[in-house]
């Protein structure tokens, strides 16, 4: 217990100083004084202040609550599947998201529909959720008559690869500013987050994030499979239930906000295990939690300072992960 709280303590203060360093880095260097001046509203230059608070500390607080959804979602997914190398979006509810975005980016332009920034904005968010719920409404429609997860996941996937072909058909009818601007969403961004979007992603997340605490001790007897846990008196639909919800919740409302933001939610659960040791979820939920967290922040200084697409950088970063968990598990398909 000693080495864990060591290794929590260590994470935290990480957390905290990628947090710090992502307000001080940009195109222009704040000093934690002057971050700190910025905070409490005593900042001695008002263009300073605004720079923190208006651009910084949103983009920041995205970072963190970002990750910590992407990274729990992932570890819900690898339990329930029992499979490495599922992640967020393996049941399709990224691609659903995805769906309900190009619709509206895509389609609405084609039928006359007014682009105007708040009801773009507005219209984004609300057209990935429908997406993510939809396809969530379908597979859990389908759980109902099939007990066998691997199938579920296997329908997840068509799903998402049926859902992707109508994407593309959109792109292909699209006008060059439509599919401009789709284009860009696709890529990830966490700088497009305004306050008032943040003021409504915070609480949905930390929603999903409370439903994923909720599960940690159904997910623990889950690892031994479900015919196990059934024996210990666990509800699987009810468990189904939850988890899917808390995915749409984390994933979805990432996906809605910055964009299909990937392999966060792949490579952390697998970064948390192997720095913890340990296969508990009393442990891994919280350790994937702040390491998806510590992670993303770590992704926004790159992307800063390479000026690259946030979902370049966590490929680059997580595509190392998967190919160590892929060569170390050789018997994994």
């Amino acid at each position: 217990m000693t080495r864990i709280a060591l290794l929590f303590t260590l994470l935290a203060l990480l957390t905290a100083a990628l947090f710090v360093a992502d307000l001080a880095v940009g195109s222009v260097y704040v000093s934690p004084g002057e971050i700190w001046g910025a905070l409490t509203g005593k900042a001695g230059d008002p263009a300073l202040q605004d720079i923190v608070l208006k651009i910084r500390l949103l983009k920041a607080v995205t970072a963190l609550a970002a990750g910590a959804a992407l990274a729990a979602s992932g570890l819900e997914m690898q339990t329930l599947f029992r499979n490495p190398l599922a992640g967020p979006y393996v049941l399709g509810v990224s691609s659903g998201a995805s769906l309900g975005v190009a619709l509206f980016l895509l389609g609405a332009p084609l039928l006359g529909v007014s682009g105007h920034t708040f009801v773009q904005s507005l219209g984004i968010a609300g057209a990935a959720w429908l997406g993510a719920a939809l396809v969530l409404a379908a597979i859990l429609a389908v759980s109902r008559r099939i007990k066998d997860i691997m199938v579920i996941l296997i329908l997840g996937m068509m799903f998402g690869s049926g859902v992707a072909s109508v994407v593309e058909i959109l792109q292909y009818l699209s006008d060059e500013a439509a599919l401009k601007s789709f284009v860009v969403w696709t890529m990830g961004s966490l700088g497009d987050v305004t306050g008032s979007q943040l003021a409504l992603l915070l609480p949905v997340v930390s929603a999903g994030l409370v439903l994923a605490v909720a599960v940690i001790k159904p997910l623990n007897l889950l690892l031994l499979g479900e015919n196990y846990a059934r024996t210990m008196g666990l509800n699987i639909r009810r468990t189904r239930l939850l988890i899917f919800l808390s995915t749409v919740l984390l994933a979805g409302t990432v996906t809605a906000f910055c964009g299909p933001v990937g392999f966060i939610g792949l490579a952390v659960p697998h970064l948390a295990r192997m720095a913890f040791a340990s296969a508990d979820h009393r442990i891994l939920m919280p350790a994937s939690m702040l390491a998806g967290a510590a992670l993303l922040l770590v992704c926004d200084l790159a992307a800063k300072h390479f000026a690259l697409p946030i979902n370049t950088i966590t490929a680059l970063m997580g595509i190392p992960v998967v190919i160590f968990v892929v060569t170390r598990n050789r018997n994994l398909f």
